[in-house]
């Protein structure tokens, strides 16, 4: 389990689908992605990033390209966090674009859960970005979803 975090909430994410993976009885290492030294070892990878202006953060597809080919022996599972608001902004598919992520390392599944928006956080290019997408401040996270995400690759780890 690696995750790329700016402001945390995505890092909090991943760490919800971990304790999820060890409740179902698997063994995991949760971390930053750029603590990731290598991936043998691993027999599957959960990867994760926060999302800005549609693009998974640079340590998160650093990365990627760096090991993809040892990511695509082994099952790969993608999650993204951005949207926020109610509706999410950015909406639904729009919000990122991970297609030459997935097929690099050729992911199981993609998911994207909405984030959390606190202002306070953010820098001034953020802000201004916020801004033009409309984006509510609050948490939007459905911590539900991320658990059942997770149980569901537990699963499939089992079978």
């Amino acid at each position: 389990m690696a995750s790329a975090s700016r402001h945390g909430a995505t890092r909090e994410i991943a760490e919800a689908i971990a304790a999820e993976l060890r409740e179902a009885g698997h063994e995991v290492e949760d971390r930053p992605v750029e603590e990731v030294d290598g991936i043998d070892g691993y027999d599957a990878v959960v990867l994760g990033s926060a999302v800005y202006v549609g693009r998974w953060l640079p340590p998160a597809r650093e990365l990627v390209q760096e090991r993809a080919e040892a990511l695509s022996r082994r099952p790969v599972w993608l999650f993204s966090s951005g949207p926020v608001g109610d509706p999410p902004r950015p909406e639904g598919d729009a919000a990122v674009d991970v297609s030459e992520i997935a097929t690099a390392v050729g992911a199981r599944e993609h998911r994207i859960f909405p984030g959390r928006l606190d202002r306070a956080e953010l820098g001034l290019r953020e802000r201004a970005i916020v801004k033009v997408v409309g984006a509510q401040e609050g948490d939007a996270r459905d911590w539900e979803a991320v658990g059942a995400w997770a149980r569901g690759i537990a699963q499939a780890l089992r079978g």
